[in-house]
């Protein structure tokens, strides 16, 4: 599978995107306006065995709802995930048995690397 998740408002994911220069093969999947399934985000899962690891702390629900005072297990990242897009980490790029998550210079770069390298 190759697949990008992303937000088409969040300049981030538009330029790591364009940094990247993600190939037209790919499938682009906006999860403000197509959501991610149970499904979905079970098979991201399963490239990191951690819904924590596909959660975003930077997510402006996550400051309102003071979140980080709390004690979440898996199944609450997951619940969180499914029940509002911007609590996926962005942009989160799959490239057949690859995952990369979230555009630290560190990521981008392995993803261009795995992306771009034949």
């Amino acid at each position: 599978m190759q697949k990008v998740y992303y937000l088409s408002t969040c300049d981030t994911c538009k330029r790591v995107m364009n940094e990247i220069e993600i190939p037209s093969s790919f499938i682009k999947q906006d999860i403000k306006t197509q959501g991610i399934t149970a499904e979905e985000l079970d098979q991201l899962f399963n490239f990191t065995d951690s819904y924590e690891e596909l959660f975003s702390r930077r997510a402006k629900l996550y400051q309102e709802r003071n979140l980080k005072d709390e004690n979440l297990l898996e199944e609450d990242y997951k619940a969180m995930i499914l029940e509002h897009y911007t609590f996926l980490k962005r942009p989160v790029i799959v490239n057949n048995d690859k995952i990369f998550i979230g555009s630290s210079p560190k990521t981008v770069a392995a993803a261009k690397k795995s992306i771009h390298s034949k």
